[in-house]
């Protein structure tokens, strides 16, 4: 009997009565493996069972009438963690058929699909994803580990991790503005000129649910953002009439009203308060909701982000903008960090979130060289950050930045302005050169370790990925 590997990396010679080593033939290949190893596939795999029927007769060795290169590859990923570099040779379909045969699915996603893999110096246009009709995407959704909710038009395409198509919904939209993930298969649906925000069952075409904000008017409530945390979904509502607005946060298990914050009735020309959150994220670091909104009106483009408190409800720091307000706002959690792009300049610049205070005012990642000329270059301009890097789109690129450390800033509660080290931002260069550029992106997000992003009058979405991950 040939030596094995032990646990600890040692080379071991079992003998014939070893009972934790077991054979299996597969498709008429021998391997050899131990318990442990079947084992540690979970308790209701067919790798588990194996092991049981070892144990039952340990004189036996158990046929298994599959695929013995892929069963290889299978047992190197229960073996490691991660699939070897053969896999690259394989079709990512036939590796899924077998794993949900095994029963470790969930291992093969953590392996090909885990966030922890995200390469963004590497990402490379790896896969376009085509959708049905003639819509251009208006909004899409990911989940943690990488499937895929597109909306286009009144139907929303699901994908699965893989980025096999899954399904084509048709809503009760004529165009689906708002779309948040919540599982791989339901999604949370709203638009701008359509009352209710919608709980979608993607997989079965049915709609679990309509959520209503009752407003004071009685009038009927469109929705203008969506986010989520741990426990609690965040709807920005405003009424049909625009006379108010609201930010709802639901249960996320129950779906059931919960609170309501940042509640405004607009009363004649109160412009500040005419404004609805059109973006909410969960800043998990801080227990604290993000809410940005922007008004484009005669005198320019005013909005402001304020950060909320949802357990009591207060209002915790803001800032207005009325010189370069945001054509798109996002939070690091990781960097402790908030980033706009400008609608006007079109510049990424960033807040510090470890010495917030009331005269905070925005540096700007680059040299600041744009000059406000009115052309609102930044118009459209997304931006969002994974891990501790920031990408901010310009026009059909993507740009990407990352913090170079120069020391330890000290983290300091809010309002104290306490001094921290100066932050620098390095623009830094990302996969081929020949992936780049392109119609104007029009969505940027991710999953997994993808980048996905659509772009104007395309019927499609591209998939981004590091080179070393094109399964």
């Amino acid at each position: 009997m040939p030596p094995f590997v032990g646990g600890e990396g040692v080379v071991q010679f079992p003998h014939k009565s070893d009972s934790n080593i077991v054979t299996i033939n597969v498709g008429g290949q021998l391997f050899q493996t131990t318990k442990q190893t079947l084992t540690s596939a979970g308790p209701k795999t067919f790798f588990s069972r194996i092991s049981d029927v070892v144990s039952t007769s340990p004189l036996h060795t158990p046929f298994v009438d599959r695929d013995p290169e892929i069963f290889s590859l299978l047992l190197s990923l229960l073996r490691t963690g991660n699939l070897p570099s053969k896999a690259k040779s394989f079709d990512v379909q036939d590796l899924i058929q077998e794993s949900i045969f095994y029963g470790i699915e969930k291992l093969l996603i953590d392996s090909l699909s885990n966030p922890s893999q995200f390469e963004p110096f590497n990402l490379q246009k790896a896969l376009i994803l085509p959708l049905n009709g003639r819509d251009s995407a208006s909004v899409i959704a990911t989940t943690r580990y990488g499937s895929l909710h597109v909306a286009h038009g009144s139907k929303i395409t699901s994908f699965h991790w893989s980025l096999r198509r899954k399904s084509t919904v048709l809503t009760h939209f004529t165009a689906v503005d708002s779309l948040l993930a919540i599982s791989p298969s339901i999604a949370a649906a709203g638009a701008n000129d359509f009352s209710g925000l919608e709980i979608i069952d993607l997989e079965n075409g049915l709609v679990k649910e309509t959520l209503d904000w009752e407003n004071v008017t009685q009038s009927g409530s469109t929705v203008q953002a969506i986010g989520s945390g741990p426990d609690h979904l965040f709807t920005s509502f405003e009424s049909s009439r625009r006379n108010s607005n609201s930010i709802v946060v639901y249960d996320l298990h129950s779906l059931r009203p919960v609170s309501e914050i940042s509640h405004n009735e607009i009363f004649g020309a109160n412009i500040g308060s005419a404004i609805p959150a059109t973006k909410l994220q969960w800043v998990n670091g801080y227990n604290l909701l993000m809410a940005s909104g922007s008004h484009s009106g005669p005198s320019g483009v005013n909005g402001n982000v304020r950060l909320w408190d949802v357990r009591s409800g207060n209002l915790v720091w803001e800032i207005k903008e009325t010189v370069d307000c945001f054509a798109d706002v996002a939070v690091s959690d990781s960097l402790s960090v908030i980033f706009k792009v400008g609608v006007n300049s079109g510049e990424a610049s960033y807040i510090d979130m470890r010495s917030l205070c009331d005269k905070n005012e925005w540096t700007c990642l680059g040299d600041k060289r744009k000059v406000l000329n009115g052309k609102k270059e930044g118009y459209g301009c997304k931006i969002e950050t994974q891990g501790n890097h920031v990408f901010c789109t310009k026009g059909g690129e993507v740009e990407l930045w990352s913090e170079v450390i120069m020391g330890n800033g000290k983290k300091s509660s809010f309002r104290e302005c306490v001094l921290v080290n100066d932050r620098i931002f390095k623009k830094n260069l990302m996969g081929r050169v020949k992936d780049m550029g392109g119609a104007k992106i029009t969505n940027l997000s991710f999953g997994g370790s993808r980048m996905f992003l659509t772009r104007k009058d395309q019927q499609c979405v591209e998939v981004w990925q590091g080179s070393y991950r094109e399964l």
